[in-house]
């Protein structure tokens, strides 16, 4: 358990630190099919747009599409993990500081969606409005902590 523990924090403070060093590698180039910033941002704004709209009804579009959200949040954090790896040892105290920071926050608003996630699939009819609106609210809060990550390097 321990050997996890220190392990994920490795993991968390790479990331961190290429949040406050670097863009978005996704997010950063606009040629060819690579994804541009504004492309991630249509689509985030489409995805919460989407969830915000299904009704109970449409539950299982509703977790397929912000299933399909989380797994893309967490890839573009592996995607980060793994460039920040490499650009680790180039970092100071400092950056390494303000990237833990970051990613802890990245993180706990992750497992927030995610609680928000289960919520949809196994709310209740009478709870439906409300959970969506709290699965929306925290998908919105941690792709804006994303923008900003992005904005800051």
């Amino acid at each position: 358990m321990k050997v996890r523990t220190i392990a994920f924090s490795v993991r968390a403070l790479a990331l961190g630190a290429l949040l406050a060093v670097s863009p978005l590698s996704s997010a950063a180039e606009a040629s060819g099919n690579k994804t541009t910033a504004k492309d991630i941002a249509r689509e985030a704004d489409e995805t919460g747009q989407a969830i915000k709209n299904y009704t109970v009804a449409q539950r299982d579009e509703a977790v397929k599409k912000a299933k399909a959200a989380l797994d893309d949040m967490d890839r573009r954090i592996g995607r980060m993990e793994r460039k920040l790896d490499g650009e680790w040892d180039r970092m100071d105290q400092a950056a390494r500081k303000k990237a833990r920071a970051t990613l802890n926050a990245l993180r706990r608003e992750r497992n927030e969606v995610a609680e928000w996630y289960g919520g949809l699939k196994h709310s209740s009819a009478e709870s439906w409005e409300q959970v969506k609106a709290g699965f929306v609210k925290s998908y919105e809060v941690l792709k804006e902590s994303l923008a900003r990550a992005r904005k800051q390097s």
